[in-house]
């Protein structure tokens, strides 16, 4: 707050008001414009304007609806994905709750027990629109899009930003599998600063 003495001249005011008021636009609008916004999330926001992308991974778009990272969520992510036809998330585990909505399309799940050296044969799922699936904390895992038309899926996971941990096949030791952390759509944002995984 500024506060002008008083005895100021009109014009003096006007100037301070307009020059405060000019700073506050300027401090708002790269916040909205920053792709780190962090100040907590919106009671309401239109999902058609939030921002999406591949981040590499081919046939797939992705979009944080609620974050940790970008967000400040503390207990629960949530993200809308979708996969073109033939798309599919690398092998991997990590040591959260996941639950899956499948909106439209269909595809499979394909779910390994993590308990021996290495994931094993997995066991495919059939997914199929207004399907749900969880996929158990540490189990390894792959959604692929196996239909003809695009996969939406809405996920929520626990406990983030959480680290991954990545499978060249179903056989791959997990002493060899690949840590990624921060993932891909927080690496832009992520700091030190966030807690410990447990």
């Amino acid at each position: 707050m500024i506060l002008l003495s008083v005895g100021s001249s009109s014009s003096s005011q006007i100037t301070a008001i307009f020059s405060v008021t000019l700073l506050l636009f300027y401090f708002s609008e790269a916040t909205l414009r920053s792709p780190c916004p962090i100040d907590g999330l919106p009671i309401v926001r239109n999902i058609s304007e939030l921002p999406q992308d591949s981040y590499g991974i081919p046939g797939l778009t992705h979009m944080t609806v609620a974050g940790s990272v970008l967000h400040g969520m503390k207990e629960v992510e949530i993200w809308l994905q979708t996969f073109a036809p033939g798309a599919a998330t690398p092998i991997h585990r990590h040591s959260c709750e996941e639950v899956f909505v499948v909106l439209k399309g269909s595809g499979t799940l394909y779910l390994a027990e993590t308990h021996g050296s290495f994931p094993g044969k997995p066991v495919e799922f059939p997914i199929f629109a207004n399907s749900t699936l969880h996929v158990p904390i540490n189990d390894a895992h792959q959604v692929k899009n196996t239909g003809n038309e695009d996969l939406q899926v809405l996920v929520t996971i626990s406990r983030p930003p959480i680290k991954i941990f990545t499978y060249d096949d179903w056989f791959m030791p997990h002493t060899a599998a690949k840590l990624k952390f921060p993932f891909f759509w927080d690496e832009q944002c992520f700091q030190e600063s966030q807690k410990d995984e447990l």
